[in-house]
Formats: C-alpha cells, structure tokens, sequence
C-alpha cells in the first residue's frame, strides 16, 4: 500500500498540488448478526481504499478512491484538480504537519489472538444465553471483528503505519413489544472482552420493563445511564472540533476560557489511549496522538485543532486531524466517587434513562435538542425504581445539561456502536433539571 500512496503522491505534485496527504485503509471485518435467539448471517469482508486530502493555491478538497490501478489514480487526480480549481481559496489555510516524527507502540490496541479467530459465533452465543438468564424471551443484534491497518504519506514527509484490532458486540434484549433492554462491549484485545456483561445488562434492563406506563412532562433530575450518556458526548465532541465552531454547528462558539459545564466535569479526547476503540498512533497528518483536555473543571479549555487551525489560533495542534477537518478519537468523561447505588439515592424523584437514539438539535449554535429514550426508562421515587415509563422525549439544551451534572459515578464504561460511533468513556451521570416532553407518534 505504501507503493500505491507513493505513487499518488507522486502524480499529485506532478500535476501542481501543494500539500498533499494520502491515507490508505486495509480492513478485515467480520459480522455475525443474530436475531430471536439465533445466527441469521454471518460475512466476511475485505476492503482497500484510499483518502486522498489536496491543496491547490489554498483550494482544498478530497476523494476516496477504492479501485487503485494506475490508469484509476491519474483520471481521479485529474478531476479532483479540476474540481479544486474552481473553488474560491480558504485564506486561512496554514498547511499541513512538518514530519517526520517518532512514533511509540500504544499497549492494547494489536491482538494477534482476533486475527486468528476462527469462530466468533460462541461469544454470540454467550451473549445471548446470559440475556436469556436474566429474563428475556428474545433478543437480536450483532458482533463485529476488525483487522485495520493504516499507512499515511504526506508532502511534508510523513510515512507511518499502524495496525490494530477490535471486537464488539451490541445486543438487545425484549420481552414483549415494549420491553427491550440493551447491552454493549467493545475491546481491542481479546481476554477482555466480556459478551455476557452485554447480554446480562439488556436482559435485565428488559425485565425491569415490564409493562410500561405513560411518562410525564416536567422537570425531572435524571441519571443517564453510560449508553444513553456516550450518545450526547459523542455530539459534544463534534462541537468541539474547531472547524464545528467556526462553521456555526456548536454552542461552543466564542466559550473558550469561560466556564460551560458543572466544575466537576473534566472532558478529554485521548488519541493513545489502550484498549480504546479509537486509539491510533497518529492522526490524518501524522503528528502522535495524544490526550488533550476540553473541559476541565467545567472550563472550556480548548477546540480539537489540526495543524491549520492551531496556527491560526496561534498555538499548537492538539493532534485531532482528520483529512479535512479535526475530529476527537476517544471522548473520556472524568469519573466520579459516587457508585451507581449512591447515584440512585440521590434522587428523590427522578428518571433513569438507559438509552437514546434520534438525537437531533434545535439550534447547534443555542445547543437545544431533544432525544428519544430508547429500550427501558424508569421513574425513580425515593432512590428507588418504582415503575417502567415510556413515550417521552429529553427536550433541553446542551450546556444546561453540562452545567447541571451534579453527580458522576465511579465506573467508567467504554461506550461503542452505531449510535456511537466517536468511542465514549462515561460514568452514570446524574444531572438535575432535565426537561422532559411526552413523545409524539
């Protein structure tokens, strides 16, 4: 694949291109999907690609490329010239990173024991006889396997590679029409991946969500469980970015240095971090990963910058490239001292919310939204479950949700799946205040 980047490079300068990063993919991914019980499907794919990121007289833009014979490369670069060239130039565009650079092996992130797997279908199974233990009558999902390996090569003298592994799985758990539950585990090597955790939470959720009642409207403290919490921290990690600030899609704009959440919140993004879904050795420039703090203490400290925009705000890059714009790796709230019990009994009259799903804003600059819980909700009286809900929608805005979390659990989850594609690690958060509306059909 490095011949290939070589040779893209090389065709790039030759037709006049200034900065150029080529970003070749290589995957190995395995799906077993199962559904009432069941293996339904089980596929093997493998895919080469390659992300190519241009600059032409300060013009940027990007292809992908998935057919990388010769004759292929040339036609697209050529057309990819004559795109940029119509295009008006960014005037704030700095470059891109000067390599090369070192880079150290990230502990947890390569496990030769996932390549060699040759039967996925018993951590289904586990997965599913554990929900079953718990109560459910059915249940339906899907496990995944990935071999990735990364190769980058750059017009300023960037050539890296990485290589990592991953196995997850996502599992719901139902007992009727509107009791479900859901579960996830997601690792890097495999002696710690853990289905049956899945399997017994969505089945327990399940359970307790019998028979569901209307919920109200109101005002209602809420502990987010670590599924439903991941899903609005990966959104908070896109208003991040500094290019969601400066495009108007965060209620972030302007914030920096100013206080945006509770002083017990501390976020960061950890591009190194081990046994994290997201870690790579460097990002779509080649500059080493590393963690950088957002918010700490409830401070917004910082936007996630590549090269360009940290010269345009006069600092330094924080490692967060990606081929156009900067993006997090691994969103990690800072826990708390509170176990999950002491959480719960914190609340005189609440809801615990386990999942969400169709979150969707308002007004990305404001930060309202609303979302939908998803598989069971509960309402707490007293620091206890009283009964399961259901049709209601959290309609509120985001930084009254960061600046009224008043309490954080101890535990940390690692949160991944196709709602949460950014990988999240979160605690079970308490925040006061929510607003919550009754759910149209």
């Amino acid at each position: 694949m490095f011949d290939v980047n070589e040779f893209i490079l090389k065709k790039a300068k030759e037709l006049g291109f200034g900065d150029v990063v080529v970003l070749a993919h290589e995957q190995n991914r395995r799906q077993v999907r199962f559904a009432n019980n069941e293996i339904t499907i089980a596929k093997n794919w493998h895919e080469q690609k390659v992300d190519i990121f241009v600059e032409y007289q300060k013009r940027l833009g990007t292809t992908t490329l998935t057919s990388l014979d010769k004759d292929t490369i040339e036609n697209a670069l050529k057309a990819l010239l004559k795109s940029v060239k119509n295009l008006a130039p960014k005037e704030d565009y700095y470059g891109i990173a000067e390599g090369p650079f070192e880079y150290k092996d990230i502990p947890e992130t390569f496990d030769k024991a996932i390549v060699e797997l040759d039967e996925p279908n018993e951590y289904v199974e586990r997965a599913i006889n554990a929900a079953l233990e718990e109560g459910a009558k059915r249940t339906a999902g899907v496990l995944y396997t990935d071999h990735n390996k990364l190769y980058l090569t750059t017009s300023n003298g960037v050539e890296a590679f990485d290589e990592g592994t991953g196995i997850e799985i996502s599992i719901r758990a139902f007992i009727g029409d509107e009791e479900s539950g859901h579960g996830t585990n997601s690792v890097r090597i495999l002696k710690k991946f853990d289905p049956e955790s899945a399997g017994r939470k969505a089945g327990e959720i399940a359970k307790m969500a019998v028979n569901p009642v209307q919920g109200e409207a109101g005002t209602f403290d809420v502990i987010f469980d670590p599924l439903a919490f991941a899903n609005l921290l990966g959104y908070m990690s896109f208003m991040a970015s500094a290019f969601s600030v400066e495009a108007g899609f965060s209620f972030l704009v302007g914030k920096l240095g100013q206080k945006v959440a509770n002083e017990n919140v501390t976020i960061k993004d950890i591009g190194n971090m081990p046994n994290a879904y997201g870690t790579r050795k460097f990002d779509d420039e080649g500059v080493p990963t590393k963690e950088t703090t957002i918010i700490e203490n409830g401070e917004l400290k910082t936007y996630l910058l590549n090269t360009s925009f940290a010269k345009k705000y006069k600092t330094e890059t924080t490692a967060n490239a990606g081929l156009l714009t900067p993006r997090a790796w691994n969103v990690f709230l800072e826990p708390g001292d509170y176990s999950k019990e002491e959480l719960f009994s914190e609340v005189k009259r609440g809801i615990y919310i386990t999942n969400v799903w169709y979150t969707r804003f308002q007004s990305y600059v404001t930060g309202d939204f609303s979302t939908i819980p998803r598989d069971g909700a509960f309402l707490i009286e007293n620091g206890e479950i009283v009964k399961p809900i259901r049709n209601i929608r959290v309609s509120d805005n985001f930084q009254h949700i960061l600046e009224n979390i008043v309490a954080l659990g101890r535990e940390l989850h690692h949160i991944h799946w196709w709602e949460v594609s950014t990988p999240v690690f979160t605690p079970y958060v308490l925040v006061k205040d929510v607003g919550i509306t009754k759910a149209t059909k």
